[in-house]
């Protein structure tokens, strides 16, 4: 396995691979949150019992912390946010923080994962079945224009703060475009209104979303190398 270091001392280890959406989402608050950790390379499926007793369905990305691991990527949010307060990825105001959630729970299970089953197709040489792009289609479409609804980008995808959410909306919205643009032949964001293209590339001039896109980018040529 292979670690990296961010920081002096580290006390928790994230766990996962930089190509991984998820794994780039808790690195991003993270390295917003300047909390120091290292990286501990580990790959999805693994039979390996360290890996599954802190991942029981072996997904990442999961973190090793002082009291134990912990999975699934919001809940290492709100840990993260609840052990290292400042500085906040959410809103102090209890309902603020609650949309905060909201628009990273869409953003999650209602685009990205929806927009998962055309992944094999649009990323890996695969093939989805028609009705398969059809059905996908028909619930993202319904989806997204329900995402408009909530969407702010003024300048952020919740508000006017750096949040949660934007480590959702920055790692997920451009794979969500790219998967329909490649299946479909249009970005589907951008034909129902969500013109998120802008706020991406805002928050890609963060050293934070530098440092996470350069390390995706290295990964990615790595792994095409050794395919």
């Amino acid at each position: 396995m292979r670690f990296t270091f961010h920081g002096d001392n580290p006390m928790l280890t994230l766990c996962g691979f930089p190509i991984s959406n998820y794994y780039n989402k808790v690195k991003l608050a993270l390295l917003e949150k300047n909390v120091p950790f290292a990286e501990e390379t580990v790959m999805t499926k693994s039979t390996d019992e360290a890996v599954l007793n802190a991942s029981p369905l072996a997904k990442i990305p999961f973190i090793r912390t002082p009291d134990g691991a912990l999975c699934e990527s919001a809940v290492i949010l709100d840990y993260l946010e609840a052990a290292y307060p400042n500085p906040p990825l959410l809103p102090a105001d209890p309902f603020a923080a609650a949309k905060v959630r909201e628009v990273s729970t869409f953003i999650d299970l209602h685009l990205e994962l929806v927009a998962r089953e055309l992944y094999p197709q649009a990323f890996f040489g695969g093939t989805v079945s028609e009705s398969a792009q059809a059905r996908v289609r028909k619930q993202l479409e319904k989806n997204i224009a329900a995402f408009k609804r909530i969407v702010r980008f003024s300048p952020f995808v919740a508000g006017d703060t750096f949040t949660q959410a934007d480590c959702s909306a920055f790692n997920n919205l451009p794979l969500v475009g790219m998967a329909t643009k490649t299946v479909y032949g249009e970005d589907l964001l951008l034909a129902g209104g969500v013109d998120y293209k802008p706020y991406v590339k805002r928050v890609g001039e963060r050293p934070s979303a530098q440092k996470v896109a350069a390390d995706r980018k290295a990964a990615t040529v790595a792994a095409t190398a050794k395919a």
